[in-house]
């Protein structure tokens, strides 16, 4: 016997419940909330997701970092100068349009919040954030051997630093700082880049 087949789409539920993770937190995410949110019942979540919440959080961390790190890569590949793309991208977080602007970054907010808590999570989320700390350091090297930028800083400090702000960033806008304020404070931090 093959077993009872998937009636749902697994990236789909995931990312669902991802949102419902992004908003509340892994602690506070009640499991009736994430079922509602995935559109399955409790037997089928519990026959696909046999880990139950913790797997089902962590794949959400996973699928939510992959998207942004595919996307990030392509985008930085199809750019005409991958420094001035990579300012763009940090701008995009002072827009106060931006409906996750409230909820900062999903795997800073998870790093905060399981980092006491559970070692395998924490270095989990860690390691997604290591790459996208090494997709800055792609982008600075390259940008300083094609003398983009001018710079006696090393681009993996520099990359460490953009990967700083990125999560520092991403908790400050949450406390409602105005779209000029913020991009202000960004431009300054980038600035210090190149």
């Amino acid at each position: 016997m093959a077993g009872r087949p998937k009636i749902f789409d697994e990236q789909e539920v995931i990312s669902k419940a991802a949102q419902v993770f992004w908003e509340k937190g892994y602690e506070a995410a009640s499991a009736e909330e994430l079922l509602k949110a995935m559109g399955i019942g409790k037997g089928s979540f519990y026959l696909f997701f046999k880990g139950g919440k913790k797997e089902l959080y962590e794949k959400s961390l996973q699928q939510f970092a992959s998207n942004l790190l595919s996307r990030l890569r392509k985008e930085i590949a199809e750019s005409q100068n991958p420094f001035e793309y990579l300012k763009t991208f940090f701008l995009e977080l002072s827009d106060g349009a931006n409906v996750h602007k409230a909820k900062g970054c999903f795997m800073g907010n998870a790093l905060v919040e399981m980092a006491a808590k559970d070692e395998y999570t924490r270095k989990m989320i860690a390691k997604l954030l290591f790459e996208l700390e090494e997709i800055f350091v792609d982008v600075i090297q390259t940008s300083k051997d094609k003398n983009v930028i001018k710079t006696d800083k090393s681009a993996e400090l520099l990359g460490s630093h953009l990967l700083n702000l990125w999560n520092g960033i991403n908790i400050t806008k949450r406390m409602n700082m105005n779209d000029a304020s913020l991009a202000a404070l960004i431009k300054f931090n980038l600035d210090m880049v190149g």
